[in-house]
């Protein structure tokens, strides 16, 4: 009877654990979307792509994943964290304007930019600098890519707002601060949903080669090759039922690859094969990310996800059966 009391009480405290952060921006009351939105949806059982063998035959099928985040041994500055940083202001903070390279699909309005804003890679580095703001006050996501600054003024490649509270895509054809022309928050892995067991979400990662087209919910593709065997913008792959999670392995890897299983992965970006991607934050176990680099790449299966969507210009999906 102890036993089964203890039990209870740590799965109420679990319910309570994921009611309380399950995709809640950390910092704000914020959702990372409505709950029945593409990045939130079970793809468990969903039929496999017809072309899922022909994609990941051109993914290098022999690699294994490799997270994209953890700690950076001091090889950034400020000894700053691999991985997409968050950064979160109030409704008051000055908001700047911003002179974009791809300025016709870019959003034009001011971003809250700042001495605060925390870039991939650090400010002022190289590399694809992406920058993800969360506006506490208004649930109001903003995001940038190649961000930095020219004679005092904020410049980036391109930029994208959403509103946290809804379904709205961006406009066909357009890109984001991500090639796929998706948002970037909801796709990545943050170590306080894998603490508290709470990743309800697709994770974002990368690939060398891709078609020059882009499958819903994505609005963009930057393809090197016109090739239907290469995996297109938006694919979605999930780890394979049959993949055996060993007990052995740490809980928050199993934690993760339960995800995977539930949620896979979004293709969103260029770069190199299996890459996949996580929040630039201190605490990232050494542990966990050298297990998460033995799964083999082999492991995952492309999805057919076109059964969920409900009008092309949402990223609500269908309820499933």
């Amino acid at each position: 009877m102890k036993h089964l009391l203890s039990a209870l009480i740590l799965a109420i405290g679990l319910f309570a654990a994921q009611s309380v952060h399950a995709g809640t921006v950390p910092g704000t009351s914020c959702k990372t979307f409505p709950d029945d939105t593409w990045w939130h949806a079970d793809i468990s059982g969903l039929p496999k792509h017809p072309r899922s063998n022909a994609w990941i035959a051109h993914m290098s099928p022999t690699s294994k994943l490799h997270p994209d985040f953890g700690p950076s041994f001091g090889d950034l500055p400020g000894n700053m964290a691999y991985g997409i940083p968050i950064t979160v202001v109030g409704p008051n903070h000055a908001k700047l304007p911003v002179l974009f390279q791809y300025d016709d699909e870019s959003d034009n309005v001011r971003y809250p930019l700042g001495a605060d804003t925390k870039v991939e890679g650090g400010q002022y580095q190289s590399g694809d600098r992406h920058t993800v703001i969360v506006d506490r006050g208004t649930c109001r996501l903003y995001e940038t890519w190649a961000t930095g600054r020219r004679n005092a003024r904020w410049i980036a490649g391109s930029g994208a707002v959403w509103s946290l509270k809804s379904y709205k895509l961006r406009p066909d054809g357009w890109t984001s601060a991500d090639a796929a022309g998706l948002p970037i928050l909801p796709l990545l892995l943050r170590l306080d949903e894998v603490k508290a067991n709470t990743i309800d979400h697709a994770i974002r990662f990368t690939a060398e080669t891709t078609d020059k087209r882009y499958v819903w919910p994505a609005r963009h593709e930057a393809g090197s090759v016109n090739n239907q065997n290469y995996p297109p913008m938006g694919a979605r792959f999930r780890l394979k039922a049959s993949y055996i999670i060993k007990p052995s392995l740490r809980a928050d890897t199993r934690r993760v690859l339960a995800a995977m299983k539930t949620y896979g992965l979004v293709l969103a970006d260029n770069g190199s094969d299996w890459y996949f991607q996580g929040t630039s934050e201190p605490g990232w176990p050494n542990g966990l990310l050298d297990e998460l680099k033995q799964v083999p790449a082999n492991a995952f299966e492309a999805v057919d996800t076109s059964n969920l969507m409900i009008n092309p210009n949402s990223m609500k999906v269908r309820a499933q059966p």
